[in-house]
């Protein structure tokens, strides 16, 4: 096992490579990038302040001085390998390269939404790990009775809504409406200002409509995926030969179905360590969240590459690295894998 370890530890850097390849490329060959916006404006530029004297045509085109100037800000005047090289070689020491849009390091720019993201990824996992893991339980046991029907009728419509949609309901009826929650936002702007306690409390008014939109879809997916293993693991023989024995039932769900059934939980729950930045961006536009999702989203728009390339980069190591945490999951739960 250890040497598995090693070996996938050792596959991050390649993997890390051939993606930053592709998305690299894809940012230098896609049509309407950061120099064909820049020309654009500056034709605009020159139609308008070019005075009324002016035929159709006039001012309109820019010079192979000014292309090559606009060229070299963007760092297209390199092929396509040897620009890559000049950005992987920055990225080694620790250099994501500078925003278009906010003129800023591209790690400030990922660094100030960090901690959001970070915040509703945190807090989310917990609560769908902690409320699923036993609810589902609590259905494998009491499968078919009032408690599992009225909590899969929840479950099955609380996965049905998209959490944007969701989301959107909540501000009008809530925020709008009844005026118990602000409508958006992480803070308060005085935030700064609020004593400990006020800052908590904050803190939880405007965090409470953003977690249900982030709560609802996972909430189905873990709560069914353990049930429907425990149940299978409740009707297999070992189970049956256990309280044959005289083992007790909670023992027998405890101490030898509940470990087995939560293998594909550890098989899963690394590739959600994503949600520690990826968040949503849906979510986070509609309630007005500046995290890490929604500013992936208007890097791409926006034809911000080199905010583009940090997020990609982030989060593919992060995904990466959830992978493994997944295998080493796995193998604490069912000590009869090994990997080889």
């Amino acid at each position: 096992m250890r040497d598995y370890f090693l070996r996938r530890l050792l596959l991050i850097p390649p993997t890390l490579l051939g993606v930053t390849i592709i998305v690299f490329a894809i940012t230098r060959l896609v049509p309407g990038g950061p120099l064909e916006r820049a020309i654009m404006e500056t034709q605009q530029m020159s139609m308008t302040g070019g005075g009324g004297g002016q035929s159709a045509g006039q001012g309109m085109a820019i010079s192979d001085e000014q292309l090559e100037s606009l060229k070299e800000y963007y760092g297209f005047d390199k092929p396509l390998l040897q620009s890559y090289v000049d950005w992987l070689g920055k990225v080694v020491t620790g250099d994501l390269g500078s925003s278009y849009r906010y003129n800023e390091p591209v790690w400030d720019v990922i660094k100030d939404r960090f901690p959001v993201s970070l915040y509703y990824g945190i807090v989310t996992l917990i609560l769908t790990y902690g409320v699923c893991i036993p609810l589902g339980i609590l259905k494998a046991i009491r499968h078919r009775t009032f408690v599992d029907n009225i909590s899969s009728v929840l479950i099955f419509v609380g996965y049905a809504i998209p959490g944007y949609a969701l989301g959107s309901l909540l501000i009008l009826f809530f925020a709008v409406r009844l005026e118990w929650f602000p409508m958006g936002g992480f803070v308060s702007f005085n935030f700064d200002e609020l004593s400990a306690t006020e800052k908590i409390l904050d803190l939880i008014n405007h965090s409470l409509l953003p977690l249900i939109c982030y709560l609802v879809g996972s909430f189905a997916l873990v709560t069914l995926l353990l049930k429907n293993h425990l149940m299978d693991n409740l009707a297999a023989d070992y189970i049956r030969t256990a309280v044959a024995k005289g083992v007790s039932f909670r023992k027998s769900v405890t101490g030898h179905a509940m470990r087995n059934s939560l293998i594909p939980i550890a098989t899963t729950f690394g590739q959600n360590i994503t949600l520690l930045v990826g968040g949503s961006f849906l979510i986070e536009t509609i309630f007005d969240i500046d995290g890490f999702g929604l500013l992936g989203l208007s890097a791409i728009l926006d034809r911000d590459y080199p905010v583009v390339m940090g997020v990609v980069l982030l989060a593919s190591l992060l995904l990466l690295i959830g992978n493994i945490i997944s295998d080493v999951l796995v193998a604490m739960v069912d000590p009869r894998i090994r990997f080889s």
